[in-house]
């Protein structure tokens, strides 16, 4: 009995962690079964996710105001038909007595490059509102790389979970065979599968846990995929690769897409004040018409006649003031803006490196010590207790500091991974991966 014992527990103890424990009960379908990486994930969100493409639908519709900002002015038609007697002469009825017609043409010339300024502000909102949408899909994939990495730890701690009922059970099953031999008490061994319930319990929570990030990673996604039928992978791991603070801070003033947004605001506002100016200045509208005349004349070249007009308008009181005045304005405040726009993208990138290095320091230790102290003192103390050596509250006291050993070590990964998904956002591009 003790060499069974002894091989049982052994065993359990050259298991490198709780993942191989996993694998080794788990169906083969279920092994079989081909997750989707990161990568994949996001390259199905870009093109199904309807809130980012409804908003991709922004870019078109602003290049679609660009030809409408460069359209000339419409030439206007004329046609006068006036005289017209309708009078008895001998006897005899002359409708088109004394008519004449005048058919005229008149256009509007626009002046100091009206055009070509109304197409240079909508092209620049046209890239801001690129920007803005490149914005909007980083500030998205944050959020779905969030819930990509919840999965991933709700996966682990479910993996955990299987891993120590597993354990325990084998425990029970040994401790069954002691209480046969009489080797421990009815007490010590209902106590022991009285705990059992708490596995149970933390087995079933972790099953809900990770079907609930499923579902909220399906639903960016757009898919109606089965939850048992959808999976992700990829490492779940730490890794100390940090550059120096001044590294992130270049790579963010050259990539945040709401800092270029901003930027290009300010272009686009002093092209509006360029365009406001402009519009003060005076158009003149230019004509031409044909007069053909049925009245009877002493001269007989009279009866068509051509001649031109220039219509200029007198801008005496209304020079497009206030709209100078407003434009002139909203440069200072996209001024102030893109100041505002830089200080956040600091602060966003010295916050989530602050939160990348602490995640790190705290899981050094784990790393280089408590991981491996943990299943040494729970394997220790299950064989020193399966051998008499230890007490039922020693072994129950080990079994519970490794648990919660295990968990803190699988929350601080997912933490770390957050925090590093937080620092490429704040960056604008992936420098962490």
């Amino acid at each position: 009995m003790k060499r069974t014992l002894s091989s049982v527990a052994f065993g359990l103890s050259l298991v490198p962690g709780a993942t191989a424990v996993v694998l080794a009960i788990l169906p083969c379908c279920a092994i079989a079964q081909q997750g989707l990486t990161w990568d994949q994930v996001k390259a199905r969100f870009e093109a199904a996710n309807p809130a980012l493409r409804a908003d991709a639908d922004n870019v078109d519709e602003m290049r679609a105001e660009e030809i409408t900002a460069y359209l000339r002015p419409n030439p206007q038609l004329s046609v006068t038909v006036d005289g017209t007697q309708i009078a008895p002469n001998q006897g005899v009825i002359q409708p088109m007595t004394g008519t004449w017609v005048q058919t005229g043409v008149n256009y509007l010339h626009e002046r100091d490059r009206k055009r070509e300024l109304r197409l240079q502000s909508a092209q620049q909102g046209t890239r801001i509102t690129e920007s803005q949408h490149d914005d909007l899909k980083r500030t998205m994939e944050f959020t779905l790389r969030s819930a990509f990495i919840q999965t991933l730890e709700a996966k682990d701690v479910l993996a955990i979970a299987k891993a120590d009922m597993a354990f325990y059970d084998h425990i029970i099953a040994i401790s069954k065979d002691r209480l046969k031999a009489g080797d421990i008490a009815q007490i010590d061994f209902d106590r022991i599968e009285l705990l059992r319930v708490q596995y149970e319990s933390e087995l079933e929570t972790a099953i809900v846990n990770l079907r609930t990030a499923k579902i909220q990673l399906l639903q960016m996604l757009n898919q109606r995929t089965p939850v048992d039928q959808f999976d992700v992978t990829g490492p779940f791991d730490c890794c100390d690769n940090l550059q120096p603070l001044e590294t992130y801070r270049d790579a963010a003033v050259a990539a945040r897409p709401d800092l270029r947004a901003a930027l290009q605001t300010i272009q686009q506002s002093q092209t509006n004040h360029k365009l406001a100016v402009s519009n003060g200045s005076t158009d003149p509208t230019l004509g031409a018409w044909w007069t053909w005349n049925n009245a009877p004349t002493s001269n007989e070249l009279a009866n068509n006649t051509l001649g031109f007009n220039v219509n200029i308008p007198l801008r005496v009181f209304d020079r497009n003031q206030g709209e100078k005045k407003r434009t002139q304005i909203d440069i200072d405040r996209a001024q102030q803006a893109g100041e505002a726009a830089r200080a956040q993208v600091f602060s966003d990138v010295d916050t989530a490196y602050e939160l990348v290095r602490s995640n790190v320091s705290l899981l050094t230790p784990y790393q280089s010590k408590y991981n491996a102290e943990a299943l040494h003192v729970r394997d220790t103390v299950s064989y020193a207790y399966l051998h008499g050596g230890a007490s039922l509250m020693d072994f129950l006291n080990a079994l519970s500091d490794y648990r919660q050993v295990q968990l803190a070590y699988a929350q601080l990964i997912g933490s770390y991974l957050t925090a590093a998904a937080q620092l490429n956002m704040a960056v604008g591009r992936e420098v962490i991966p």
